[in-house]
């Protein structure tokens, strides 16, 4: 048998062998909660940002997935704010005081361990990279159908200041933004 033929059996056998599921980029998302503290937070607003998911996989047979994010296309939701304040609001959390997406283009999440935690439900543990630092992060996914399709669902917090963001303040700190953030995700394969 050539080398060439040879290698052409162990790539069809390790595709073949393959669980890995592409994610739907059109289906999937990450949502993420901002809140407000400070001494008059009553005045200040809560966020609700979108961050569309580029591309990514899912491997539930080996426990794995992935994802990427263009940190670019961050999107703030928040409809009962002025169209103005808005827009303020999505220049400052892309400019370099905050996620400084320019510099740091591609948020991204790779699993490093995934356990059962009961029926289509595990404890995701991953690196999560965000504005140039990565740190592990720990999520509960669970796994329901949607049209047909496998879509994995939970939520996790992260702070701020563990991937070298400070969060915005105004007023001289009587209003702020909370350093802890909460992400719920909508996960849909192909």
């Amino acid at each position: 048998m050539s080398l060439r033929v040879l290698t052409f059996l162990v790539l069809a056998c390790s595709l073949s062998f393959s669980q890995s599921s592409p994610i739907d980029p059109a289906l999937s998302k990450i949502t993420i909660h901002v809140d407000k503290t400070g001494v008059f937070s009553f005045a200040g607003d809560k966020h609700e940002v979108t961050a569309p998911l580029a591309s990514g996989t899912v491997d539930e047979k080996a426990g794995t997935v992935e994802f990427s994010i263009d940190a670019r296309k961050l999107q703030v939701l928040d409809p009962q704010l002025d169209p103005n304040k808005r827009a303020e609001v999505h220049k400052t959390m892309h400019s370099a005081a905050v996620l400084d997406s320019t510099k740091y283009p591609e948020i991204k999440f790779r699993s490093i361990a995934a356990a059962p935690a009961g029926t289509n439900t595990w404890n995701v543990t991953g690196d999560l990279t965000l504005h140039g630092q990565t740190h592990p992060v720990t999520v509960q996914v669970k796994k329901e159908t949607q049209n047909g399709k496998a879509a994995y669902a939970g939520s996790t917090k992260l702070k701020q200041t563990d991937f070298g963001i400070t969060p915005v303040s105004v007023g001289g700190g009587t209003v702020k933004v909370k350093d802890e953030l909460k992400l719920d995700f909508d996960v849909v394969t192909h």
